[in-house]
């Protein structure tokens, strides 16, 4: 068997009973079960959360997205080996952990199978909430230009490359685009300060302000749990986004909850603890692979200016990496995911065939 067939790229073309046309994302789709179907998964399954609340069943893929481009490799690879597993496995961990010690729930009612979520319907905090403990990436590259407010945080003179900061530093960006907010620009992804979200908290679907210092612990809580884990196997946790968003409890109240996925080699960086004591950085998350694409093509302000999406997207889709490349990913996803839950991932022979039994067999949701 080749590796090539044990990777699920395409994975918006399951046939699940679905309510609503498949959304699919960089890395995951999305299938909103009918209301039918979500009432009696949930009273089937006994999950503890209303019996009208939406379903949905959320399958991840192996894709590899960087600079907001998909990516393949040579010899059929069209996604990473083992990729999703492990982040799935990554995920869950941390959110379980992040349970257990109370900080918040997830949107997860049920894991099906390693590329698959069960999740309920949770409306999202307009925001994605990017936790630094070291200035490094982005930061730096403004701060070395001469930049020192960040987010209405004002930085030190002085600082070098990849040191850590004197506090961990919360530099949170718009999720989407967000229409008539003072000072907010309508674009995804812009930067936005503390100030903008307590002045205009509804328009980011918080439910009161009380809610704005809960999602900040909750942030810092969580950045907290994971630091201290990786730092016990001597990994640096670097910096990492978190997405929050409501739900409906089992009384039937609005809940604040993690989503998304949390502490992932795809949303964080890594490095490995005893090469930074010796003055280099060894990456052991996606920024790896990052780091290679902007080092293999000529000119990389192609992948770094966003007015030059169009001819990256071209060099995405006109070159096919090395296979060495795909799978030095793979090994750094497998080898980090082994390393954080103590357990290995294990490559499904038919990723896609697997889903489809699991999905019909226990759950009666294929068409």
């Amino acid at each position: 068997m080749s590796v090539a067939s044990q990777v699920l790229a395409v994975n918006n073309d399951l046939p699940i009973k679905t309510s609503r046309p498949v959304h699919s994302g960089k890395v995951r789709s999305v299938y909103w079960l009918n209301s039918s179907d979500s009432r009696r998964l949930i009273e089937q399954q006994g999950y503890a959360i209303p019996a009208e609340t939406p379903l949905a069943i959320m399958v991840i893929s192996d894709r590899i997205s960087a600079f907001d481009c998909i990516w393949q490799g040579e010899g059929g690879l069209a996604g990473v080996p083992g990729k999703g597993a492990a982040l799935n496995s990554i995920a869950n961990y941390w959110f379980s952990e992040f349970k257990q010690q109370g900080l918040a729930n997830s949107h997860i009612v049920d894991i099906p199978h390693p590329f698959v979520w069960i999740v309920q319907q949770a409306k999202p905090v307009m925001i994605e909430a990017i936790c630094r403990q070291y200035i490094t990436g982005s930061m730096w590259r403004a701060y070395a230009k001469g930049e020192r407010n960040f987010c209405g945080i004002t930085l030190p003179e002085g600082l070098s490359k990849d040191q850590k900061l004197p506090e961990l530093l919360i530099t949170p960006s718009t999720k989407g685009i967000l229409k008539g907010i003072a000072g907010v620009p309508e674009a995804d992804d812009v930067n936005i300060t503390r100030q903008n979200i307590v002045d205009n908290y509804a328009a980011f679907n918080f439910k009161t302000l009380a809610d704005i210092p809960r999602y900040e612990t909750l942030l810092k809580e969580g950045f907290n749990v994971i630091s201290q884990k990786m730092a016990a196997l001597d990994q640096i946790f670097v910096d990492t986004k978190f997405e929050f968003g409501y739900v409906k409890n089992a009384q039937g109240e609005d809940e604040l909850i993690y989503m998304d996925e949390v502490g992932t080699p795809d949303s964080s960086r890594i490095w490995t603890g005893s090469s930074y004591r010796e003055g280099k950085i060894e990456e052991q998350s996606k920024e790896a692979f990052r780091q290679f694409l902007l080092n293999k093509f000529d000119d990389p302000d192609i992948l770094l200016n966003k007015d030059r999406m169009p001819e990256r997207q071209l060099l995405a889709q006109n070159n096919l990496l090395p296979q060495q490349a795909i799978m030095d990913v793979s090994n750094t996803y497998l080898d980090i995911a082994q390393k954080i839950t103590g357990r290995k991932t294990n490559l499904p022979e038919n990723p896609k065939a697997e889903i489809i039994e699991q999905l019909s067999s226990r759950y009666q949701l294929i068409k």
